[in-house]
């Protein structure tokens, strides 16, 4: 008998085989019908199981579906692999890479020596509904690092067999599927045919693979097109060639090699080169509003102080103004869905006096700005401003972008720029390294750094923080007329010497413990950089680590 306490409710099994328990998938199906979306892993006692894992005692089990987002990561990692088996099926040699996130859904590319062709999408989607009927079984083997090294050097996957080198610990999981073999960081679920919807489709070069909705699991999510998106992913591809840096394997061989001094210097060679010209821009068209939004930890305050410097090497004399000083009082704050103050929406903007102050400042008028007290919760009187009109006005913040900011002025008069952390590193073909991971990452070593934050106490706060953006800052990235990509090649490798021990002393118990763990099986592929001589004091990457000559 083996009681297992499910989301709170008590449910007895017996167990016909005491050596071998009972299957995750087998309870998972008895509650299915209480979960909207698929179910594709479980919590037990506070750690990820997948769901072929048998439980053997009594324990406390949270199943996790496609509106979660761990669930969700399994979901799509097994559809990227019934798709990269699909693609090996039918065209033998070639290289399938998952390439990143974009619009829901995830980008990949096949490289054939050709374009791909929509029959040649037709015949994907074909093979991986025949794969997925079939039902194969996904089967997990643990192997020594030299086993699963010599396993890969024998199928020709040398690339996967040299990154299982830097690996940390002595095992390594190996995935099988009808004879198709590969190594996954993250987990899969017990078989193809667990997925039930699913979506793909030829984009520029590529496939776009999407994976089940949240708000219905029978249909796929939706793709909304994201051109300048894609276009900055692009970018960080050809910035990546230049380097030559585009695995983490190439990256580890560098900084092994101690040569990682020249990429560094790349780096800032091409982030101040296109600040210089997105300065230029604002010079040539007269922009008199710059509003610059980017998701939490994209490095927004050293981007502005820096095009603040190009901007007055252009002869301009550039302002900034704090969109917090505009806060309606506090009693006037709307209320998020918890019933707690809401200072991420707009409407905690008093909108109306923003706009007049704004226009009154571009026809050349004495403006008194408001500043907000946060200890009263009140607006109080803040500095006379007079602007002219080589004085562009820098405004930073969640709402840049939302042109409900600052409806009343002309179009023309702005320039709207948006900033994230897209990295363009990936483990290996198949597994990428998600955006998302990196600005946690980089938030949890700045809120140590300078507020005193431990890592469980940022993770714990980091849904809400994804909420916000979810809700404020992506659905009007599109309107940018300028992307800027803050990553750094070699910021990982530098960033886990930062954040390994702070992950490492989250206790078991905590709610934040299942992410730290995730995230610090995604480091142990990444040697360690603790060489900080080459980084300058301008770099983006000192934002968070500290010695920054610019942000304050």
């Amino acid at each position: 008998m083996i009681n297992l306490n499910i989301n709170g409710n008590i449910k007895t099994y017996v167990v016909e085989n005491d050596e071998q328990g009972i299957k995750l998938s087998d309870v998972a199906r008895d509650v299915e019908q209480e979960y909207s979306g698929y179910i594709s892993l479980a919590v037990v006692n506070n750690e990820l199981r997948e769901l072929n894992t048998y439980i053997k005692e009594d324990s406390d089990i949270t199943f996790l579906d496609t509106k979660n987002p761990d669930g969700l990561r399994v979901y799509t990692r097994t559809l990227n692999l019934v798709f990269i088996m699909a693609c090996k099926c039918l065209f033998k040699d070639s290289r399938v890479v998952i390439e990143h996130s974009l619009s829901n859904g995830v980008y990949c590319e096949i490289h054939l020596g050709r374009p791909i062709t929509q029959n040649d999408i037709a015949q994907i989607r074909e093979k991986m509904d025949k794969i997925i009927s079939r039902d194969y079984e996904i089967n997990k083997t643990i192997y020594s690092k030299k086993e699963a090294i010599k396993i890969f050097e024998s199928i020709g996957l040398n690339e996967k067999a040299e990154l299982i080198k830097y690996k940390d610990g002595d095992t390594v999981k190996i995935y099988k599927c009808n004879n198709y073999i590969d190594h996954f960081y993250g987990y899969l679920m017990p078989s193809t045919g667990y997925i039930k919807s699913y979506d793909l489709f030829k984009y520029q070069n590529g496939v776009i693979l999407m994976a089940a909705s949240e708000e219905d699991k029978r249909i796929p999510k939706r793709f909304i097109p994201q051109p300048k998106l894609a276009s900055i992913y692009k970018e960080a591809e050809r910035w990546s060639d230049l380097m030559g840096v585009d695995k983490v394997l190439t990256l580890n061989e560098i900084i092994e090699s101690g040569k990682y001094g020249e990429i560094i210097r790349i780096v800032e060679a091409l982030h101040e080169k296109k600040i210089g010209q997105i300065a230029d821009i604002i010079k040539q068209e007269n922009k008199r509003i710059i509003l610059i939004a980017a998701p939490s930890s994209s490095g927004k305050t050293s981007f502005a102080t820096r095009l603040s410097i190009h901007l007055k090497v252009n002869n301009l004399n550039p302002i900034s103004i704090s969109l917090d000083n505009y806060f309606v009082d506090r009693e006037k704050t709307p209320l998020d869905e918890f019933g707690n103050l809401d200072y991420e929406s707009i409407n905690a903007i008093n909108l109306d006096r923003f706009n007049k102050d704004l226009n009154d400042l571009l026809e050349g008028k004495e403006v008194q700005l408001p500043k907000y007290n946060f200890i009263t919760g009140k607006s109080e009187q803040g500095e006379i401003l007079q602007i002219n009109e080589n004085q562009p006005i820098i405004l930073e913040g969640i709402h840049g972008l939302n042109p409900v900011l600052t409806s009343s002025i002309p179009d023309d008069e702005k320039f709207k720029i948006y900033l994230s952390a897209l990295t363009q590193l990936n483990l290996d073909d198949h597994n990428r390294i998600p955006t998302t991971d990196l600005r946690l990452i980089r938030r949890i070593v700045r809120d140590n750094q300078f507020r005193g934050h431990t890592a469980e106490m940022t993770i714990k706060g980091w849904p809400s923080v994804r909420r916000g953006e979810e809700k404020n800052i992506f659905p009007y990235q599109e309107q940018a007329d300028i992307m800027f990509n803050t990553a750094c090649v070699y910021e990982l490798s530098l960033l886990k010497t930062y954040i390994k021990p702070l992950l490492e002393e989250i206790d078991k118990s905590s709610e934040a413990y299942i992410e730290a763990k995730r995230l610090l099986k995604l480091l142990q592929y990444f040697v360690e950089l603790d060489d900080l001589s080459d980084i300058p004091p301008t770099a983006i990457i000192r934002e968070f680590i500290g010695g920054s000559k610019i942000v304050h």
